[in-house]
């Protein structure tokens, strides 16, 4: 078995550390206390545009969320999205805007969330996280899948209606495996999509499909992409990926086979790496470590026995 070292196990995958956010959902249908919510003085809320919010740097070095007070934030109809309460009793609010607003000190910044993600505090990345998902789902539902009708924003953001059919429609999570297939020597399996630039490798995902169950998705998806067959396989963690719509179900998963045999359509191409092979190509820059923040580096970085190099966010 691939062996967890210390120094890494106990870190959070990205996105997934407590965020002192209670969601307080009983709350989202009570217009009334929606409306005291939002005009209370120490409310805050923060625009979310294409997936990318206003950060700045904080005096101390830190990486902040641009947040103002709800009396101070830009007109919107009905996109207005209640994110719940932290423990000092402070509401939390996104605004979906067709762009960002600009700031008179020209000092903040647009980030999407596989920046920002790494750089905020869990509470404000857990805030981001919850807004852009639900950015995403309004943007592409707002036409009723029964009838066909507009449909109209309901719950603080968290539910679409149909004024004509009457159905209700809520935000989609898209299940999806991701694994870090090992082999009896302890090789890592990695993969290259074939949109992806030369040398950018990572672990082998899927989406899971109607009737299965996240085991016989990781087997199913392993083989289609690698012609790897594969045996045990042992749950570690999720993560949360609203690009646009996923959640990632990390995997441990043991190969019973090690002749790859790529599908072309969507991987180009995969390999096997011992620690010491991958370790070298890191450094030649033959290979390309996957974005910090996804479940992705997690995955390699358990079963690598340390931090990977860090890459840009172009």
């Amino acid at each position: 078995m691939t062996t967890w070292t210390d120094h890494t196990a106990d870190r959070p995958v990205s996105l997934t550390a407590p965020s002192g956010i209670d969601r307080a959902a009983h709350h989202r249908l009570d217009e009334a206390w929606l409306a005291a919510a939002w005009s209370h003085p120490t409310t805050r809320c923060f625009v979310v545009s294409g997936g990318q919010v206003l950060v700045d740097e904080a005096p101390d070095g830190r990486t902040e969320l641009v947040m103002t007070p709800s009396f101070e934030a830009p007109l919107t109809e009905a996109h207005r999205y209640f994110l719940g309460i932290d423990e000092e009793g402070v509401r939390y609010f996104a605004l979906q805007k067709d762009a960002l607003p600009g700031r008179i000190d020209q000092s903040a910044r647009p980030a999407g969330l596989r920046e920002a993600g790494l750089l905020l505090s869990p509470r404000e990345a857990g805030l981001m996280v919850h807004a852009v998902g639900l950015e995403n789902w309004q943007r592409t539902h707002r036409f009723c899948s029964r009838c066909g009708e507009r449909t109209v924003i309901a719950a603080a953001g968290h539910i679409r209606r149909c004024p004509a059919c009457g159905a209700e429609h809520y935000p989609r999570t898209d299940p999806a495996v991701i694994m870090a297939v090992t082999d009896e020597d302890d090789r890592l399996l990695l993969g290259r999509q074939v949109h992806w630039p030369e040398g950018r490798f990572s672990t082998l995902a899927g989406f899971v499909e109607p009737g299965e169950s996240i085991e016989q998705s990781v087997r199913r998806e392993v083989f289609e992409e690698a012609g790897i067959t594969v045996g045990q396989v042992e749950y570690i963690a999720s993560q949360p990926w609203p690009f646009p719509s996923s959640l990632m179900l990390g995997f441990l998963a043991r190969a019973t086979s090690t002749d790859i045999n790529v599908d072309g359509d969507e991987i180009h191409e995969a390999r096997w790496f011992s620690r010491d092979e991958l370790g070298a190509a890191f450094e030649s820059g033959e290979v390309l470590p996957p974005y910090g923040i996804s479940i992705a580096a997690r995955l390699i970085e358990l079963w690598y026995g340390k931090p990977l190099p860090t890459r840009s966010f172009v």
